[in-house]
């Protein structure tokens, strides 16, 4: 990986570029009145401890995540315009969605919340290996008979790309538990819980990578582009229909008037299917991609 520019700020290297050493951010934040590292160290002194040692872990585990899986390579073509409306849209339903939250929903209704984002983080990858071989399959038919060969050979690194990230996904709970059971189980002594940290590192880092390497999987389709060009497209709004069912069959409609729930449980969908037809438009009128032969 390139090294930044050295006039680069810091919080644009944390942004776009490999995260500066840990060395550099100490370096920086001794820049930092004294006053107001005595102050954060009494009062949150294990939380400032822990994101020391912890900077590092995180660190090695987004560089080896960006490298596995890097952002942006996925795309055969790119459309600024297009990626910044999404941000925008992304940014609007999350503020839509936190005011209809507040002015409407009970203690219950954000216990749910909370339970059914963290269902959709659970299921994402699943759901995204069980969508896109059927997607992919209906591409490849559509396809003219003398592309097939060739769309299918370039299936190979979504599959790599497909088994790296299911496999630190599956592995990150295993270790956990197994760190867990070796410590409790089969070690007794004094130094038990510092046994704990250091068995529970491996499944710290894993879950670190799967972190940072998610959100370049879930826009790339585990890198299906290079099969066909509309491809991340269409499985973003396959995807966003299931989730939608998934929301309405565990938890409803949303909280609040009939008329807006329903606005917020149709919308969000509608409109990223919307975004992905521009999107395939685009592939369509400036780049001659075709879905069917």
């Amino acid at each position: 990986m390139p090294y930044p520019p050295p006039h680069m700020p810091l919080w644009r290297r944390f942004r776009e570029d490999e995260w500066p050493t840990l060395r550099e951010v100490l370096r920086s934040a001794s820049q930092i009145h004294g006053c107001l590292w005595l102050f954060a160290l009494c009062c949150f002194g294990p939380t400032v401890v822990g994101l020391l040692i912890c900077y590092p872990l995180a660190r090695s585990a987004r560089t080896h995540a960006r490298r596995i899986f890097p952002p942006g390579a996925h795309l055969r073509v790119h459309f600024p315009d297009v990626v910044r409306i999404q941000k925008t849209r992304a940014w609007v339903a999350l503020a839509a969605t936190f005011a209809l939250m507040v002015a409407y929903a009970t203690p219950d209704d954000w216990d749910l919340a909370i339970q059914q984002f963290a269902l959709r983080m659970a299921i994402t990858p699943w759901l995204l290996l069980l969508s896109a071989p059927l997607v992919i399959t209906v591409i490849i038919r559509l396809a003219a008979p003398t592309a097939r060969a060739g769309m299918r050979a370039r299936l190979r690194p979504s599959l790599r790309s497909a088994l790296w990230y299911c496999g630190a996904f599956a592995a990150t709970p295993l270790l956990f538990m197994g760190g867990l059971f070796v410590n409790y189980e089969l070690y007794e002594g004094p130094l038990a819980p510092l046994v704990a940290i250091v068995l529970l590192v491996p499944a710290l880092w894993v879950g670190l990578f799967v972190a940072f390497a998610s959100p370049t999987v879930v826009r790339s389709a585990f890198h299906t582009a290079p099969v066909h060009a509309a491809l991340p497209a269409l499985l973003t709004g396959v995807l966003v229909w299931e989730f939608a069912a998934i929301s309405l069959a565990v938890g409803g409609l949303p909280p609040g008037p009939t008329f807006l729930a329903l606005l917020a449980a149709v919308g969000g969908p509608a409109t990223v299917s919307a975004l992905a037809w521009w999107e395939i438009h685009r592939l369509r009128t400036w780049h001659g991609v075709r879905l069917r032969a």
